[in-house]
C-alpha cells in the first residue's frame, strides 16, 4: 500500500509512514529509549493519531507477529499517550472510514494487540453501536462464526441476542464457541441454558430451530437433537455452576431416564432390594406431578393397579391424574395404609447369602462411628507403623445428574474389626467445634504414612470423591505413599481357561428367581478369582446419606473394605499362582506413584446413566497384545452416543457402523452377545472422541498407515472412489448448473438434477487403494450417475474451489455421491494421529496417488 492511500485521512501534520520509518532504524539499532521518546512526539505531531497508527501498521510487515514487535511497541506507547492526551471523540464520513479501518485491522489482529487496538479505539470514539451494526451485517450475511468472534473480542455479547447469535453455532457443531461467547457473562448463561432448555420441550418441534438455517455450511442435522442438546446442558450446567432448577425440561427427562432405569434394576434384572429402590424412587420423583403420573403408569405395567394406588397415595397424587383402575383401587385402601409396609418377601433368603462372600469376623466388631470421640479411638488403631488397612467409600447414586458424589461413608478395615465413618456428621460436627481440619487431618496422615499399607480398588475415584467433599483433601492423592491399588493388580492378572476353580453355584444356575444374573465385574469378580465367591452387591446402588443405615448397608460396607483385606493376603502368598512376580509386595507398594487413574465410579458405586451414553461390554486385558491388523481387517459397532468415536476411526479407514441417535442404545448391548470373547471394548465416556480413538487403536492393536486415512468416505463409509480431474469436474458442475436451470420449474425432486449437500473447503476425499480412474465420456457418465442411480453432488461445491491451481483432482463417493478433495483437514488428523501411525510401503496420501 503506498503512501497516497492515506492523503486524505492525513490532511496535515507529520507523514505517519517517515515517522515509520524512523521508528524502524531505532527499532533495528535496538535503541528502545530513544524509540519510545521517538513515538510520543511522532504521535503529538500526527493530526489524527489512530489514523497514524492504522497507516503504520498496515505498511509494516511484522505487525501480525504473536510476539513482541514493532507493531506491538507502538500500539501500546499510543495507548499510554492518548490516555494522558484525550482527545475529543470525531464523528461524521471520516470517522466512518477510520471505523472501517480499525474493524479490518481487528479481523487480523494478533492476540497481543487486540486489547490496546480495542482500547484506543474506544478512547478515540466512544461509537459503540458502529462496531454493532458491523457485526450485525456479518451475521446477517452468514458469517456467524466470524461475528461470533468478533463479538467475543469487541466484548459486545451484552448488547446481542444470545439466542439469535448462538443458534446458527450449535447447528454448525461449535459449542466451544458458544461456550466463549458467554462465558463472561453470568446473565447471558443463565438466557442461554433457558433457551436450549425450552427446545427440550416434549412438545417443541425442533425442526422449528433448524428450517431457517438449511443452507448452513458444515450442518450435520443428525448431531441436533434433544439427547445432544441435553449433554450440552448439562455440560454448561456444570461449567458454569449455575442452578440446574433453571432447566426443569432437561432435568425432568433425567429423571424418568432415572426412573425407567431403576424399574429395569427391580423388575427386570431383579438386582435391587425393595428398600433401595423405594428410596431411589421417592427422590427421584419427589413432588413433581410429570414425574408421579409416569410413576403410576410404569407401576401398572410392571406390577398391579393396587401397588400403583399405594404409592399414589404415598404421593398424594389427585384422584383425577390416576387412570381409573388405579382411582378404584386408591378408594378401597385405607388411610394408615403406607408404602413402607411394602411386603419384603422378594429379599433373598439368608440361606441363599452362602453364594457370596460372607465376613469373616463378628457383627459386633463393626463399628458405625458419627462422633469425635468414637472415630478418636478408630484413628487410634488404624495410625500404627506396619498396619494394612481396607479402605473404602460409598455415596450416593448420581444417576448422571451434575455435579461429582460427595462421600457418605468412609470404611476401614482393619484385621479384626472395621470402621465405618459417617463422613458427614463427623465433618458437621468438626465445623460446629471450629476445628473443621480435624478429619482431613487424620486422613491425610494415613495417606501419606509410608509405614502403613493401604489397600483399595479404584483409588483415584475415591480420592476425586474425598476431595470434592472436603476441599482440604484435594491434595491427598499427591502426597499419598504405601498404597495398593487392586484395580491395577487385577489388570495384571492372567485368567485363562485353566484359571483357579471359583467355588459356590455358576452364575446361570443361581437364584433363578432373581431374573437373569448379571455378570460379575469389577472387585466383585476379583473377589470370585481370588477368594471363590463374589460380593453381594445388591446393596450397591443405595442411597448412603440416608440415615440410619439398614443392617444390609452396614454388612455390604463392611465386606466391600474387609474383603480387600483378604485378597491382598491371597495374593502375597502365592503370587506365582496368579501370574504375579514373587516380589508382590516390594513391587505393589513400590510403584504407588505412578499408579493408573481409575474412574471408580465406573467399577463401583456410580451406576450406568440410564440415558445410554456408556457402552457397556466386557473390558479384557490379554495377557499377551494381540497381533497388529490394518484398519481394513478392523470393523466395529459404535453406540449412538459414541458417534465422535467412529467418525475418528472412519477417517483412519475403519469400517464402522454407526447406530442413528433412533436406535434404542441396548441395541449394541445386544450385538455384545453376538461376538467372540474380548471383542467388545468399554470406552471411557468422560475423555474426548479423540482420546478415545487412541484408545481403542492401542487396545485392539491396529497399525494406521499414511494411506489409511481417509480411505473411507465419511458421510456413508463406503471405500470406492472416482478420481475426476479438476477440469472434468469444472465441466461437470456447469453441466449440472444448466441442468438444473432448465428443470427449475420442475420437481425438485427430479434425477436430472444433482443432490445439494453442503461441502466444506475442509472435507476430505478418502485415500483410494480401490479407487477407479474414470477417463472421458466413461467419465463423464460415471460422475454423473454413479451406483444405484446415486446422484454426484457436484452443485454442492464453492466455485472457488474449482480455482484453485493446488488442486489437480476430486474424489467421488461411489455410493452416497458425495465429493471430496484436498483441504487442510488431512494434515490435522495426520498430526493428532501420528503418535499410532506406522511406516508402510503406502506412505502415499489420496492426493500423491496417480
Amino acid at each position: 500500500m503506498n503512501q497516497d492511500s492515506y492523503s486524505s485521512d492525513q490532511p496535515t501534520g507529520q507523514d505517519p509512514l517517515v515517522l515509520l520509518k524512523t521508528l524502524q532504524l531505532l527499532w533495528t539499532k535496538q535503541e528502545l529509549g530513544k524509540l519510545k521518546e521517538e513515538i510520543r512526539r511522532g504521535f503529538a505531531r500526527l493530526e489524527d493519531p489512530l489514523a497514524g497508527l492504522l497507516a503504520m501498521l498496515e505498511s509494516s510487515s511484522d505487525w501480525k507477529g504473536k510476539g513482541h514487535s514493532l507493531g506491538y511497541c507502538i500500539t501500546t506507547e499510543l495507548q499510554l499517550w492518548i490516555k494522558a492526551h484525550p482527545a475529543v471523540p470525531q464523528s461524521g464520513t471520516k470517522l466512518k472510514k477510520l471505523q472501517a479501518r480499525v474493524l479490518g485491522m481487528l479481523s487480523q489482529c494478533p492476540a497481543n494487540l487486540l486489547d490496546p487496538l480495542i482500547s484506543i479505539y474506544q478512547l478515540h470514539t466512544a461509537d459503540r453501536n458502529y462496531l454493532l451494526e458491523h457485526v450485525s451485517h456479518l451475521y446477517l450475511q452468514g458469517n456467524y462464526k466470524e461475528a461470533a468472534i468478533l463479538s467475543i473480542k469487541l466484548k459486545l455479547q451484552p448488547d446481542q441476542d444470545v439466542e439469535k447469535m448462538c443458534t446458527p453455532l450449535l447447528l454448525q457443531d461449535k459449542a466451544n464457541l458458544v461456550e466463549a461467547y458467554v462465558a463472561e457473562y453470568p446473565e447471558l448463561q443463565r438466557k442461554l441454558l433457558q433457551t436450549l432448555d425450552t427446545w427440550c420441550e416434549s412438545s417443541f418441534n425442533i425442526r422449528d430451530i433448524i428450517r431457517p438455517y438449511q443452507g448452513l455450511s458444515k450442518y450435520n442435522p443428525e448431531k441436533f437433537n434433544r439427547r445432544v442438546l441435553s449433554k450440552l446442558i448439562f455440560r454448561l450446567l456444570e461449567r458454569f455452576n449455575v442452578d440446574s432448577a433453571l432447566c426443569p425440561n432437561v432435568i425432568n427427562q433425567r429423571h424418568l431416564r432415572t426412573l425407567n432405569y431403576l424399574f429395569y434394576k427391580r423388575f427386570v434384572e431383579k438386582t435391587m432390594t425393595e428398600e433401595n429402590w423405594a428410596d431411589h424412587i421417592q427422590s427421584t420423583v419427589g413432588e413433581n406431578r410429570w414425574l408421579q403420573a409416569h410413576l403410576v403408569q410404569s407401576l401398572l405395567r410392571h406390577c398391579d393397579a393396587r401397588g400403583a394406588a399405594r404409592w399414589a397415595q404415598h404421593c398424594q397424587v389427585p384422584p383425577e391424574m390416576l387412570p381409573q383402575a388405579v382411582a378404584e383401587e386408591l378408594q378401597k385402601l385405607h388411610i394408615q395404609d403406607r408404602v413402607e409396609e411394602v411386603t419384603k418377601a422378594d429379599n433373598y433368603e439368608a440361606s441363599k447369602k452362602k453364594d457370596y462372600y460372607q465376613l469373616p469376623i463378628p457383627r459386633e466388631n463393626i463399628h458405625f462411628l458419627q462422633t469425635w470421640e468414637e472415630t478418636l479411638q478408630c484413628w487410634e488403631k488404624v495410625l500404627q507403623a506396619g498396619q494394612v488397612v481396607g479402605v473404602d467409600m460409598e455415596w450416593k447414586p448420581s444417576f448422571g445428574m451434575v455435579g461429582k458424589p460427595r462421600v457418605a461413608l468412609l470404611q476401614l478395615a482393619l484385621k479384626d474389626e472395621v470402621f465405618l465413618l459417617d463422613l458427614p456428621r463427623l465433618l458437621e460436627q468438626a465445623e460446629a467445634e471450629g476445628e473443621k481440619e480435624k478429619l482431613p487431618h487424620f486422613i491425610q496422615m494415613l495417606y501419606s504414612d509410608a509405614a502403613i499399607t493401604k489397600l483399595g480398588y479404584g483409588m483415584s475415584g475415591d480420592l476425586s470423591s474425598l476431595a470434592a467433599t472436603c476441599s482440604a483433601l484435594k491434595d491427598t492423592e499427591k502426597q499419598m505413599l504405601g498404597v495398593v491399588d487392586l484395580l491395577a493388580v487385577d489388570k495384571q492378572l492372567q485368567w485363562g481357561k485353566d484359571s483357579r476353580k471359583v467355588d459356590g453355584l455358576s452364575p446361570e444356575h443361581s437364584h433363578e428367581e432373581r431374573g437373569v444374573r448379571q455378570p460379575e465385574k469389577g472387585l466383585s469378580l476379583l473377589v470370585q478369582h481370588v477368594l471363590g465367591k463374589p460380593l453381594d452387591k445388591t446393596e450397591q446402588l443405595s442411597n448412603w446419606e440416608k440415615r440410619p443405615l439398614r443392617e444390609e448397608q452396614i454388612l455390604y460396607a463392611a465386606s466391600d473394605a474387609y474383603c480387600l483385606l483378604e485378597i491382598y493376603e491371597r495374593l502375597c502368598k502365592d503370587p506365582e499362582s496368579f501370574g504375579l512376580g514373587s516380589d508382590l509386595t516390594e513391587s505393589l507398594v513400590g510403584k504407588q506413584s505412578k499408579k493408573p487413574r481409575a474412574k471408580k465410579q465406573l467399577n463401583k458405586q456410580e451406576a450406568p446413566s440410564p440415558s445410554g451414553q456408556e457402552f457397556q461390554g466386557p473390558r479384557t486385558e490379554p495377557s499377551h497384545p494381540p497381533a497388529p491388523i490394518s484398519p481394513q481387517e478392523f470393523s466395529v459397532v459404535c453406540d449412538n452416543m459414541l458417534q465422535g468415536l467412529g467418525r475418528y476411526l472412519r477417517c483412519l479407514g475403519v469400517d464402522v457402523r454407526l447406530l442413528d441417535n433412533e436406535d434404542d442404545h441396548r441395541k449394541a448391548a445386544e450385538l455384545r452377545s453376538q461376538v467372540g470373547e474380548g471383542r467388545c471394548f468399554s470406552v471411557n465416556c468422560s475423555q474426548k472422541a479423540k482420546e478415545q480413538a487412541l484408545q481403542v487403536l492401542k487396545h485392539f492393536n491396529v497399525q494406521v498407515s499414511l494411506g489409511d486415512i481417509f480411505s473411507r468416505c465419511q458421510v456413508c463409509n463406503c471405500n470406492k472412489y472416482l478420481k475426476v480431474s479438476r477440469e472434468r469436474m469444472k465441466q461437470l458442475v456447469e453441466s449440472s448448473r444448466q441442468v438444473s436451470g432448465e428443470h427449475s420449474a420442475g420437481c425438485p425432486g427430479s434425477q436430472s438434477c444433482s443432490v445439494t449437500v453442503p461441502v466444506c473447503d475442509t472435507a476430505q476425499p478418502g485415500c483410494t487403494p480401490h479407487s477407479e480412474q474414470a477417463e472421458g465420456t466413461d467419465q463423464c457418465r460415471a460422475a454423473m450417475g454413479l451406483a444405484g442411480d446415486t446422484v454426484l453432488q457436484v452443485t454442492a461445491i464453492p466455485p472457488g474451489v474449482l480455482d484453485r491451481a493446488e488442486l489437480t483432482d476430486f474424489y467421488c463417493c461411489t455410493c452416497c455421491g458425495k465429493v471430496f478433495w484436498e483441504g487442510s483437514h488431512f494434515g490435522r488428523i495426520v498430526s493428532q494421529f501420528q503418535d499410532v501411525l506406522v511406516a508402510s510401503g503406502n506412505t502415499q496420501s489420496f492426493y500423491e496417488l496417480s
